[in-house]
């Protein structure tokens, strides 16, 4: 008899509250199921230990642009004719040359589906390299006898998601980068420059003005207190850590994000650009309405999102359209509502899904390209303001004296 896999959960309870645990299953399925009929919805469920030893054989795990890459491979030898178990071993060896961990898991992978696991199954015992949408998307491909066509749709949809999550990076990494510079140059000015020109107009006993006093004070200040400011710092980053994993901090989190003036909307259009390109990829290859619902919600990235999807979810259950609460909630527009109805009445929501996708991925790169163009010319406005104040309150006492002088 095969030993179950120990996996550890976090699902959601009749009241709303979420449940933490583990519990012996051969798949994720079965810990659905088991924990369903504890009355329990299922928010993640991972395999105990799937990764191997810090200091020993590297992580089982793989960046999406990896996963990319073997996933395309993987549906150009399949629709060749290759055998799946020979493509996966070609595919071990290959990937094991860049990534010694992704092709580690990929043969252990083929080890498996050799001794006769699904090899849906399989991959479910590697969560750090294959996703939940991955791994549903491979099921409804053996279900249906069409897996390179299933493959070949999970390298589009994974090729599109990276595309996008790398365009909200560029976009995010200027900001924070300057922001960082900023702190860190005007704290060397205060704490390293102003301080050895203070002795200076001490020993000159001149009259200084108002900012020049106003920044000495700040550098005593700064310079006084450096331990308990970096205390405090620490203590927040830890504090938001400790915040941000628990379910009512990331909601917070999310909230906070999707009512900000500038970001906020660009954080909704890319929710719902991957909420439309997620389950409408589901959709068209085969996974149930509930389950789509279901995994969408658990990879939606965003808390309320998620809580519209598993509510949604609920709804369609009693025998509800999929748009009898989606109007209800502000996070969707009318605009999506609306096609999402038309797309249930004319049974093509799979396509008008990702007209939504491509709507609102050509929103977001606009935005993120307006964004970027806004936001640096703001950051070296504030970085020539901190150098520049700092500058004239050294400066300009100096001027004066010299005047004084001559």
């Amino acid at each position: 008899m095969a030993t179950k896999t120990k996996f550890a959960y976090s699902a959601r309870n009749a009241q709303g509250k979420e449940v933490k645990g583990s519990i012996d299953a051969d798949s994720r399925d079965e810990v659905a199921n088991k924990l369903r009929q504890q009355q329990l919805t299922v928010l993640k469920a991972e395999p105990v230990a799937a990764a191997k030893g810090l200091f020993g054989e590297p992580a089982r795990k793989a960046p999406t642009r990896d996963l990319c890459l073997f996933t395309r491979q993987l549906a150009t030898m399949i629709g060749a004719g290759i055998p799946l178990l020979e493509s996966f071993e070609i595919l071990a060896e290959q990937t094991a040359e860049t990534n010694k961990g992704f092709g580690l898991g990929l043969q252990e992978c083929a080890d498996l589906v050799r001794g006769g696991m699904e090899i849906s199954e399989a991959l479910a015992k590697f969560p750090r390299i294959f996703p939940e949408i991955y791994i549903n998307m491979i099921k409804a491909g053996e279900a249906s006898g069409q897996l390179d066509v299933i493959l070949n749709r999970l390298a589009d949809f994974l090729e599109a998601s990276e595309a996008l999550k790398s365009e909200i990076k560029s976009a995010m990494t200027y900001p924070v980068v300057s922001l960082c510079l900023i702190l860190g140059i005007t704290g060397y000015l205060l704490i390293g420059v102003v301080p050895k020109f203070e002795k200076m107009f001490d020993s000159l006993n001149a009259k200084l003005p108002a900012i020049t006093v106003v920044v000495l004070a700040a550098s005593n200040w700064l310079t006084s207190n450096l331990l308990a400011v970096a205390g405090i710092i620490a203590v927040t980053i830890v504090a938001y850590i400790l915040v941000m994993r628990t379910y009512q901090g990331q909601r917070t989190r999310d909230l906070i994000w999707m009512k900000l003036p500038v970001f906020g909307p660009l954080m909704q259009k890319v929710a719902l650009s991957r909420f439309a390109r997620t389950f409408g990829t589901l959709l068209s290859s085969g996974v149930p309405l509930l389950g789509a619902l279901e995994i969408v919600a658990s990879t939606a990235g965003n808390k309320i999102i998620e809580e519209v999807l598993l509510a949604t979810r609920e709804n369609v259950r009693k025998g509800e359209s999929i748009t009898s609460f989606l109007q209800t909630s502000w996070v969707f527009p009318p605009m999506v509502v609306k096609m999402i109805a038309i797309g249930e009445k004319s049974g093509a929501l799979e396509q008008l899904l990702s007209k939504i996708s491509e709507f609102y991925d050509q929103q977001v790169h606009a935005m993120v390209k307006s964004l970027t163009s806004l936001i640096e010319p703001i950051m070296l406005v504030i970085m020539g303001t901190v150098v520049g104040v700092v500058v004239l309150a050294i400066f300009y006492p100096i001027l004066e004296l010299q005047k004084q002088l001559s």
